[in-house]
């Protein structure tokens, strides 16, 4: 249904650092960065675009991204937490979800609901 997704952030090297090690387990890298902003999807074909916002972005976004394993997921978390994420629900089985939800969750550096997951 999505083409791609903006988010403003407040501190653009911050932003890039943090979805650098999250998203690549995911197989998703940095496509593209200039001053204003920073593109992020498979090689060649940005979807998540991070716009450089001064001031306080809007934080309270809710973005998933589909994992491709239970191992990605963890190293999802475990690396987006060393990279400045704030943990906000280790990998798991999420049966309230349904039986075979598997995610984790994380905050970014400005307040967005991370997740990736799998089912």
């Amino acid at each position: 249904m999505y083409d791609h997704i903006g988010l403003r952030v407040a501190d653009l090297d911050a932003s890039v650092r943090f979805y650098t090690a999250a998203l690549a387990p995911l197989g998703f890298v940095l496509c593209s960065r200039d001053d204003s902003g920073a593109g992020f999807g498979p090689k060649g074909e940005p979807a998540l675009w991070l716009y450089l916002h001064k001031g306080k972005a809007a934080g309270g976004a809710h973005v998933a991204f589909k994992a491709p394993s239970h191992d990605a997921i963890k190293t999802f978390h475990s690396e987006g937490a060393k990279a400045g994420g704030k943990d906000n629900g280790a990998a798991d089985h999420r049966k309230d979800y349904s039986l075979t939800y598997y995610a984790a969750f994380l905050i970014d550096p400005d307040g967005n609901n991370v997740e990736a997951v799998c089912t």
